[in-house]
């Protein structure tokens, strides 16, 4: 596994223990985001985990385990069939992560608009 690829993992497992988002049925967790690692483009993983988060960040309790990243999956397949639209920027996304956003929204800069499709 090249460097970058080691990092890109390390942003990915920094948002699931940051938030907890293992659950009880760690091993399964782990295996099904090893699956999504080999489907999508580690960015696109970053935002779909930030953005389902999002999405049940009201609910109590907070969504997590297989069943969270299945709703994050599910977020990975829509957008192979319609652009990508974010309802976050950059800047939240730092606020959110805690990680640098240029990985995701393709430039150093943080432009205060959503992106419509990232890289």
């Amino acid at each position: 596994m090249e460097l970058w690829e080691k990092l890109s993992r390390q942003r990915i497992k920094h948002i699931v223990s940051s938030y907890c988002l293992g659950g009880d049925e760690v091993n399964r967790f782990d295996l099904y985001l090893d699956e999504l690692l080999q489907l999508y483009p580690r960015p696109l993983i970053e935002l779909a985990l930030i953005e389902t988060l999002i999405d049940y960040w009201l609910t109590v309790p907070l969504v997590r385990g297989v069943e969270f990243l299945v709703q994050a999956h599910d977020r990975l397949k829509t957008w192979e069939s319609q652009p990508i639209v974010s309802t976050i920027t950059p800047e939240q996304f730092k606020q959110i992560a805690g990680l640098d956003p240029a990985p995701i929204f393709g430039s150093a800069e943080l432009p205060t608009c959503s992106i419509v499709r990232p890289l």
